[in-house]
Formats: C-alpha cells, sequence, structure tokens
C-alpha cells in the first residue's frame, strides 16, 4: 500500500461537531487543487460529518481510518481541482 502524501496536517483532537468541520472548512480553502489535508479527530460523529461534508462540497476523502484503542480517526482529504 502506498503512503499518502500529505501536504498539511490539523489536529482536531478533543472538539466536537461541529469544530472539526469547521476547521477543515477553513484550511483546506488554504490548500491548492490535488494537495491532501489529514485530518484528526476524536469525535466518533466525524465519520458522518466529514462523509457528509465531502460529499456536499466535492472535496474527496482519499482515505479514512480509525483507531479504536485510542479513540482516533484519521481522515485525508483532497481539496477539489477546479
Amino acid at each position: 500500500m502506498n503512503e499518502i502524501q500529505v501536504d498539511q496536517v490539523l489536529d482536531c483532537r478533543g472538539l466536537s461537531c461541529p469544530l472539526p468541520v469547521i476547521k477543515t472548512f477553513k484550511v483546506i480553502n488554504e490548500l491548492r487543487g490535488g494537495e491532501i489535508l489529514k485530518i484528526m479527530t476524536t469525535d466518533p460523529g466525524s465519520i458522518n460529518d466529514f462523509n457528509a461534508w465531502s460529499r456536499q462540497t466535492g472535496n474527496p476523502i482519499v482515505q479514512q481510518s480509525e483507531d479504536p484503542s485510542i479513540g482516533e480517526f484519521l481522515f485525508f482529504v483532497q481539496k477539489k481541482v477546479n
């Protein structure tokens, strides 16, 4: 499996909905089309939140994963290319 080339990291651990999505929206707007943002969260609701946000904005989730042992969720979002 290839390693994802990350352009920026956003740490949203400890934040609850809707803050991770709001912070992601602000950071993704600063990236260039095609760049990847890695987001770390601890809010279980972020799975549904980020999937809905991705569909609404057109910024695809390239990969997402969960580490239940520490309650962390990772999302790799690619800024859409206009």
